[in-house]
């Protein structure tokens, strides 16, 4: 399990019970990552609607260009459990597996359009030297055809994957049971 105490969904009561019931995966239960937070409600609630706004809000990246931002930026901060998660994720979008092994191994070699790779450049230097960002980082993203609006949601979910896979890591949250079976 993980190196916290965590309640699961059997145990949980009041708003964390309510709140589980709407987070029900389809194989069941409730994915780890959010009961890691099962201690403090607050904290949940705040994860999922993070989540929900940089993964599945109104925005001009696609939703296939967001996996690939979670892929990437999960791979180069070695986060086993969400480049499985989203490696997934976007295996079930594009039905493509050589793309998914090549955003695992080196996106560079991946064959994606031009916007795309200067969105996963944008998203690995941001991952790997936030402090190094500039201004020519940005200007490259709207060179590429982003407006200021999909640069932002470009960034937003660089930074939530940089959370989130410290929360994962951080607390040793482990893939749940049904990952084995696949």
């Amino acid at each position: 399990m993980a190196w916290i105490n965590v309640i699961n969904e059997e145990k949980a009561t009041g708003s964390l019970r309510d709140q589980y019931k709407n987070l029900i995966e389809p194989w069941g239960g409730v994915d780890n990552i959010l009961k890691i937070h099962s201690l403090n409600p607050e904290s949940l609630d705040a994860h999922v609607r993070l989540y929900k706004m940089a993964m599945y809000g109104k925005s001009s990246v696609q939703r296939r260009e967001k996996e690939m931002i979670a892929v990437v930026v999960s791979t180069i901060n070695q986060c086993h459990y969400w480049i499985i998660h989203h490696g997934e994720g976007l295996l079930k979008l594009t039905k493509n597996k050589t793309l998914v092994n090549q955003l695992k191994s080196d996106y560079k070699l991946a064959d994606i359009t031009p916007q795309q790779m200067a969105m996963l450049d944008y998203s690995v230097k941001l991952t790997e030297r936030p402090g190094d960002m500039i201004l020519e980082d940005v200007d490259r993203l709207r060179d590429a055809g982003f407006n200021d609006r999909a640069i932002l949601d470009i960034n937003q979910i660089v930074a939530y994957f940089a959370y989130v896979n410290r929360v994962a890591d951080g607390l040793g949250v482990e893939l749940e049971d049904f990952w084995e079976k696949k």
